[in-house]
């Protein structure tokens, strides 16, 4: 009798579990890049049991080299995604209405290194060098400058040469550009490690520069947010992972060594986890979720300063809702 009810007890719970599972809303993220710590809030969110708390069952998709996320969500394949402010505007501009829903990230961490033997001390020496530049989406910030500073990137005598880069930093060690993209918390590293000695090298962050754009937000279809169900899904996620860019910054090993347990590539190291995490908390901090009106006109406005050639060509209109942070920070 005890082994029957025993046995009962356990398919009750199996069944409840099961239940709890299928009751859980299913959430699909789409990060911009491959697992690592830009990322650490998210998984720290899930680790942690945020996103179970809140009902959530959520899948959290790596990016990589090929995969373009405002593509991934125009298809289908995710509910939200993470991508800079530049690619998402430019790419409502062409059709896709993606709309930000939250800022994680208050600051930029994207620069130039240069070095210094290539005669580069100050942007106006910029011109007549080769520079390395992402593309996929990550050159907007680029060509917004370069048009602020009137530079062609067209290989020109008075402008620059855009070496379209690989998500490396090859060109610069092996000085097939003078100045290289970085991110403070991930490249910039690599071509230390390389070798190169900080004293050598000379950075230009966009930041200090005042072409600084919003990176890391996150975003959905606008067509998406006319559903009720949606919006609450997305303030429970929003609150969720919010919850999580705060305990990893509070706790950056931790949050370090839980994108380490979830990179199932193990490409990632732990010495380079912790170094990106600590980097990365200095670019969140400030920021409880909700975008800053004066950021995201400052983003705008730089993306307009193109000259003949400006990375949108008008004042977007419905690019952002204050709705899910309003409601998720309550």
């Amino acid at each position: 009798m005890k082994t029957k009810l025993a046995s009962l007890l356990l398919a009750s719970a199996f069944a409840l579990a099961a239940f709890q599972a299928d009751a859980a809303e299913k959430v699909t993220l789409q990060l911009k890049w491959v697992t690592q710590a830009q990322f650490a809030g998210y998984y720290v969110a899930k680790e942690k049991g945020y996103y179970d708390e809140e009902g959530l069952d959520v899948e959290i998709k790596p990016g990589g080299p090929d995969i373009a996320p405002p593509q991934v969500i125009a298809g289908g394949g995710a509910d939200v995604i993470v991508d800079w402010m530049p690619s998402a505007l430019a790419t409502r501009e062409k059709g896709v209405a993606l709309v930000n829903i939250a800022q994680p990230f208050k600051s930029s961490g994207m620069m130039l290194t240069c070095l210094k033997e290539s005669g580069v001390a100050t942007p106006a020496d910029f011109k007549g060098k080769t520079l390395g530049v992402w593309f996929f989406g990550n050159e907007y910030p680029f060509l917004s400058w370069m048009s602020q500073l009137g530079l062609k990137t067209d290989g020109g005598a008075d402008g620059v040469t855009v070496l379209k880069q690989g998500f490396n930093v090859d060109p610069l060690i092996q000085k097939q550009a003078a100045c290289i993209s970085t991110m403070t918390y991930n490249e910039y590293w690599q071509v230390i490690d390389a070798g190169i000695k900080p004293d050598d090298l000379i950075t230009f962050k966009y930041e200090d520069q005042g072409v600084a754009t919003l990176e890391d937000g996150l975003y959905v279809l606008e067509d998406k947010l006319k559903d009720p169900v949606f919006k609450e899904k997305m303030v429970k996620f929003v609150r969720a992972s919010m919850k999580g860019w705060k305990y990893a910054e509070a706790n950056p090993d931790e949050a370090a060594g839980i994108v380490l347990e979830n990179d199932t590539t193990g490409a990632q190291t732990e010495a380079h986890q912790k170094r990106m995490m600590s980097e990365v908390a200095k670019l969140t901090a400030g920021s409880n979720g909700a975008l800053d009106d004066a950021d995201y006109t400052r983003t705008v406005a730089s993306l307009m300063k193109g000259g003949s050639d400006p990375v949108i060509t008008k004042e977007p209109v419905g690019a952002f809702t204050h709705e899910i942070t309003d409601e998720a920070l309550k």
